[in-house]
């Protein structure tokens, strides 16, 4: 039987929502390995989170940066937070970090551990290529919200979620370009990758860790569906 892999993205807001959250990824790793027990094998990507951003702004203040700074300082931290987590799974994970997912490793460990790219790539992007490369058709994007909405909540009191949403439907929602720092559900250029390779997305609310359990197993989850 072949056995099943799945693609997370675990987004930085959870790995460091203002400190380095030890409580959920302590509650991540021991799903993860249960998981693994169960014959499973992942393709882990971080995102960078809150350290991404401090950087950034402590960057703006000195001096003003192109774009390629901007991104050269949220792929590093997006590489120290992967570093933290083959750190974790060290006696499960490949010890080599994958930071270029058009270069998949061949490896013998069930989890490989990714982080950014180059600047213009988004974590999200590098997810659906390494989804491609490895043959793996559904992407875990686990971040802080619960479900993708028709408007922006923070604005609009009357967004409603979605539970449901193709793919056209949903780049009409976010438009066609990304930026470093990007505050948007699933980076624009990665769902036009994703619509063309047929990919589906869901979008998880990490905490409380249950939630992925739930989606592990089977079971009812709390989340959005990106498909077709």
């Amino acid at each position: 039987m072949k056995t099943e892999r799945f693609v997370i993205s675990l987004g930085g807001s959870l790995i460091v929502p203002e400190q380095i959250d030890v409580r959920f990824l302590s509650e991540f790793k021991r799903v993860i390995e249960a998981e693994v027990r169960r014959g499973r094998k992942f393709v882990l990507i971080t995102g960078g989170g809150k350290i991404a951003r401090r950087y950034a702004a402590a960057a703006r203040e000195l001096r003003m940066l192109n774009r390629d700074d901007l991104d050269w300082l949220g792929i590093h931290s997006t590489r120290l937070n992967g570093h933290l987590l083959r750190t974790i799974f060290r006696n499960l994970a490949h010890p080599e970090i994958n930071t270029n997912p058009y270069k998949p490793q061949r490896v013998s460990r069930p989890i490989v551990i990714a982080a950014g790219f180059r600047p213009g790539f988004s974590t999200d992007h590098d997810a659906v290529v390494l989804a491609h490369k490895y043959g793996v058709k559904t992407i875990l994007n686990l971040s802080n919200i619960d479900y993708v909405y028709d408007k922006d909540p923070s604005k609009r009191r009357n967004a409603k979620p979605l539970k449901t949403v193709t793919w056209p439907e949903f780049r009409k929602l976010v438009g066609n370009k990304w930026h470093p720092g990007a505050n948007l559900p699933f980076d624009p250029i990665a769902s036009k990758l994703a619509q063309k390779l047929g990919l589906t997305v869901i979008m998880l609310n990490g905490n409380p860790i249950s939630n992925l359990k739930n989606f592990l197993s089977g079971r009812k989850f709390k989340g959005t569906i990106i498909h077709g």
